[in-house]
């Protein structure tokens, strides 16, 4: 990889990073008081899905620090080791927890009449689509084992080779 496609990569993830936390310092707040002035039919909407909505930020984040952190270590040329592992599975889980938040917000706003029954149908894809991600950064991690499996068979037989030299 690149240098300036890890600096280009780092800026978008610093960007993103930045964001989220805009969106968790400013945002929620604005939407807690936007949802105080809705009606009482749905005021047992509002600690669910504020609850909903922080957590879902939190996975993002958590996913952008993982992906920094790997971005590190392609750098450094050590992204092929096992220490890779741990971000990766950490993503893996953030993506699944995202899925699972997702579809909890489409649980919370099924019953009743506050949103469209479109709109939980929508969800339900987001939530697929969430945890499809999942399982392609689950293939990529089984790539990244085959990867680094050879990479210590490549490093054991130069190891050979040396003795025999």
């Amino acid at each position: 990889m690149g240098k300036s496609a890890v600096l280009a990569l780092r800026a978008v993830l610093a960007a993103l990073l930045t964001g989220s936390v805009f969106v968790q310092a400013v945002m929620v707040p604005l939407l807690a008081v936007d949802l105080e002035e809705l009606g009482p039919e749905v005021a047992h909407l509002r600690a669910p899905f504020l609850v909903i909505t922080v957590l879902g930020i939190v996975t993002v984040q958590v996913v952008l620090v993982c992906v920094w952190r790997l971005v590190t270590m392609v750098r450094r040329g050590t992204v092929f080791s096992h220490a890779a592992f741990r971000y990766v599975h950490i993503v893996i889980g953030a993506f699944v927890a995202a899925a699972l938040l997702v579809f909890a917000l489409g649980v919370v706003l099924a019953p009743g009449e506050a949103v469209a029954p479109g709109v939980v149908l929508l969800l339900g894809g987001v939530c697929l689509a969430v945890f499809g991600v999942a399982l392609v950064v689950l293939v990529l991690r089984m790539l990244l084992a085959q990867a680094v499996a050879r990479d210590v068979e490549a490093a054991r037989m130069r190891a050979e080779l040396e003795e025999v030299i």
